[in-house]
């Protein structure tokens, strides 16, 4: 319901009391800051004092950034509660980070958010209480409470104060609608203060393993992915924070779009990367066409993958005779065949088994040495002993011509080379791919690698797993590296242990613990460990290995196959919070059914829900796009809009040689706030660059997923529907950016199913 007139008194008393809470801001501010000034000024000291002040200093420095993150909108809101529901407290003020009162028996002057006392600010409604009377929107500008908007929600107390009770369903009604129709940013901004029912539902979910937040365009299923993240940092805290939280987004522009939301609500350990991203070491800056990827993201490259990798194990087409110490030896298909016969019934992947091949050849080999050399030396009778055969194998392993040899046929290798080689390869692509067909075949093969594409990160992370890593060498020098840090930190504490007077030990309290009685030198070396002091999200972007406790899918739907299953093996416990629509899939290697992605991971063991209600886009554009909706799947229903905007979407018609023209003419005879973005399809995105500025983006469809702008002006529907065998499906993406106004430009005959565009001059 709109905001009631307040009486100054109103604003005056709220004035007093954020005023309070930004006092206690700076004070905490300051402690933290003070604290970590002091820990940056000691110097040397024990090992264990060392550690002790870099855990203060991360300690301190992260508090800060909380501090830092809560000045916009510290306090947001304020709930009355009845005598009943109020337990001797009946007001509840609630804010981005939780303020206690020291001073008086630690005492809540602000709620955090995501604190369970605090959900019926987002939950209460006339039909459901909760136990609250009233519920209060602070707004504030740079310390200043600028405006309050009351929901009376109960019958008794609305009468009282001469309103009507009630709000439609929609919490906050004034504060969210001043949001939705805020000028963009080209940042999203959190919704921490308007947390719809349904939203806070999925926000505070408990369950444990994969829930689907299907929704449509502007339900706010990204900011929901997003606060669930938080709130689940909050309540899970222990365990999240050794684990990680990983967020997988569409594309770069968009994990830029949402990067500032975890941080202004406090959180700042959480890795954000996209599906091309997500292998360490390799950044994606290749694009594929739409009918390679789809190929790529196919589970037919599973096998293909496999193939190639064998392809890389070889036997000798003759017999190669090499000179080992001035003697012939000859490595022929048989042996060869033979030892990788062993090293593959092993099972192990390709690096892994290496040493058994090469042991396997090596021990043939020096079989046939000896044999040659008894027979030459000793007159026939082999006469070297057990001994003298191990010598000889340790000395080919050594000989440079004989592992080079070796290596041409079993060689180590990594999933960049397979891939690399594979690709620039016909020969290798009709050998490993021959189930793939002609056509398949060429759209894979590169005539050059100038680098890998989004679709080759699941190719190379398959390839991890075929291949191995043999870093026997590594965790050897580790080992060493560690046990060396162990002899220092060992060192250290007998040093500790010497320096306290044997009197004085005598003399002091059994029950008193010195240094050296809580920490021993192997817990002392790993405070040590560089590896240690970083973030689990640093670690985690490091190791391709690592497990998270908690896996985010934004745009879930693009996801290929083989993209899902290099996801899989990040998230064991299969604990995950999937965000999409399939009405929106582009990509052709994406999904349009959840059943047929989870199935094979978790069983029935997932969780459908579902976001009703756009708030993004007016109810004027989605009638247009509700025409698309339908042509993509009649049974789909559209989210229900909670507002007008007021502007009629237009189509605008003019010949093929003017639509440049008018387009560059309709940006720039507009000329309100906000962000506008011109959408065409991906073969004309550059007739069209020199508009890109600090206001006006020039996107294709696959670039603008998961955005929103103030303004949409489409040019070619027609050509964005034919470049695409999803063509519907980026058209509603293309649709459904707008937050305030919608048009389109065209030469080409308007498609069937925008004909609720209206005609403009």
């Amino acid at each position: 319901m709109p905001d009631k007139a307040l009486q100054h008194g109103d604003l005056d008393r709220e004035q007093e009391y954020v005023s309070m809470l930004y006092d206690r801001l700076d004070g905490l501010r300051s402690y933290a800051a003070t604290r970590l000034s002091k820990v940056l000024l000691q110097t040397g000291g024990t090992p264990q004092a060392r550690s002790e002040r870099e855990s203060f200093s991360q300690m301190y420095t992260e508090d800060i950034a909380k501090y830092d993150a809560a000045e916009n909108g510290l306090c947001f809101g304020r709930i009355d509660l009845d005598g009943e529901a109020a337990d001797g407290d009946a007001l509840r003020y609630i804010g981005r980070v939780g303020i206690l009162d020291e001073a008086n028996d630690y005492e809540t002057l602000l709620l955090d958010w995501r604190a369970p006392l605090a959900r019926p600010f987002y939950l209460a409604t006339p039909a459901q209480p909760e136990g609250v009377t009233r519920r209060r929107h602070i707004r504030t500008r740079s310390r200043r409470v600028t405006g309050l908007g009351d929901e009376y929600l109960d019958l008794a107390a609305a009468e009282r104060a001469g309103v009507a009770d009630g709000t439609d369903g929609v919490a906050g009604e004034s504060a969210l609608l001043t949001a939705l129709n805020a000028a963009r940013t080209g940042h999203m901004n959190d919704i921490v203060e308007t947390i719809q029912s349904e939203q806070d539902a999925i926000i505070r979910s408990s369950h444990k393993s994969v829930m689907v937040v299907q929704g449509g365009p502007g339900t706010g299923k990204t900011a929901v992915a997003l606060h669930r993240a938080a709130y689940l940092l909050y309540t899970y805290r222990q365990q999240l924070a050794k684990s990680g939280v990983l967020i997988v987004g569409p594309n770069a522009t968009f994990l830029d779009y949402i990067g500032q939301v975890l941080p202004s609500l406090g959180e700042t350990g959480v890795l954000l990367s996209t599906i091309g991203d997500l292998y360490p070491g390799v950044i994606a800056t290749v694009h594929d066409s739409l009918e390679c990827g789809e190929v790529k993201g196919s589970l037919e490259m599973v096998e293909v993958l496999k193939q190639a990798v064998r392809d890389r194990q070889l036997t000798p087409p003759e017999p190669v005779t090499i000179t080992f110490d001035t003697y012939p030896i000859t490595l022929d298909r048989k042996t060869v065949t033979r030892a990788r016969g062993r090293a593959r019934s092993s099972r192990r992947p390709h690096n892994l088994a290496r040493p058994i091949f090469v042991s396997a050849v090596i021990e043939s080999l020096a079989d046939q040495f000896a044999a040659r050399l008894g027979s030459n030396v000793l007159g026939g009778a082999n006469l070297l002993s057990r001994d003298d055969v191990a010598d000889i194998r340790d000395e080919m392993r050594e000989d440079p011509d004989l592992m080079d040899a070796i290596d041409a046929l079993w060689p180590q290798l990594t999933p960049q080379r397979v891939l690399a080689d594979l690709l620039t390869s016909r020969s290798r692509l009709d050998t490993a791919a021959r189930d793939l067909t002609e056509s398949q075949r060429a759209l894979l093969h590169r005539t050059r690698m100038t680098g890998f594409s989004p679709a080759d990160a699941p190719l190379l992370d398959e390839l991890a797993e075929l291949l191995g890593v043999d870093d026997a060498a590594e965790r050897d020098r580790a080992q060493r590296e560690w046990r060396a840090q162990i002899a220092d930190a060992q060192g250290a504490l007998d040093i500790l242990t010497g320096s306290a007077p044997q009197d004085l030990e005598d003399e002091l309290d059994p029950e008193i613990l010195m240094a050296y009685d809580l920490i021993d030198a192997d817990q002392l070396a790993q405070r040590q460990d560089l590896g240690h002091r970083l973030t689990a999200a640093e670690r985690a972007a490091a190791d391709r290995t690592w497990t998270y406790g908690h896996v985010i899918v934004d745009e879930a739907q693009e996801l290929s196959a083989m993209a899902w299953r290099m996801l899989m093996r990040r998230i064991p416990n299969r604990w995950m919070t999937l965000v999409g629509d399939t009405a929106q899939t582009g990509d052709p290697a994406g999904s349009s059914s959840w059943q047929t992605v989870l199935e094979p991971y978790v069983a029935r063991r997932w969780k459908l829900t579902e976001l009703t209600v756009n708030y993004r886009t007016p109810a004027e554009i989605m009638a247009v796009a509700q025409d698309v909706l339908a042509a993509i799947d009649p049974t789909q229903t559209a989210p229900r809009s909670v507002r007008e905007s007021g502007n009629v979407p237009w189509a605008h018609r003019v010949p093929a040689a003017s639509v440049a023209d008018e387009v560059r003419r309709r940006v720039a005879a507009h000329t309100g706030p906000g962000l506008t973005v011109v959408i065409a399809a991906e073969d004309s995105v550059g007739e069209f660059t020199d508009l890109a500025s600090d206001s006006v983006s020039v996107l294709a469809v696959r670039d603008v997923k998961g955005l929103e702008f103030d303004s949409v002006l489409i040019v070619e529907p027609q050509r964005i529907l034919d470049e695409s065998p999803r063509g519907l499906n980026d058209l509603y993406v293309a649709l459904t950016r707008a937050t305030q106004r919608l048009g389109v430009v065209h030469a080409r005959p308007l498609p069937d199913v925008l004909a609720k565009l209206v005609p403009a001059e």
